[in-house]
């Protein structure tokens, strides 16, 4: 199933994203298969970030819940609040690059 994950940071924890940057990018690469697309969300560009979106493929909804909270920037306490959402391709044939 698709999802999209929405995440908020709790604010003022900008050092926590760059303390754990490079553990949760290493993270995102080792579950490439399962969070082929993520990102940080701001309101402008050059901000520190005040979330990030993940679009991801899992079995389940919980399978997801579990994975997500192994991620370094979950466990250093970056993220005050997530939600998993199913989410359904407007075109599903279509293969997309970003």
């Amino acid at each position: 199933m698709l999802f999209a994950v929405i995440f908020t940071d709790v604010p003022g924890k900008g050092d926590v994203r760059t303390q754990y940057m490079d553990a949760h990018l290493e993270w995102l690469e080792v579950n490439k298969e399962i969070i082929p697309i993520g990102g940080s969300l701001r309101s402008e560009p050059g901000e520190v970030p005040k979330g990030g979106l993940w679009i991801a493929e899992a079995e389940t909804k919980h399978d997801l819940d579990a994975l997500l909270k192994t991620d370094p920037f979950y466990t250093a306490g970056l993220r005050q609040e997530y939600e998993i959402l199913y989410w359904s391709k407007a075109n599903p044939s279509r293969k997309a690059l970003i």
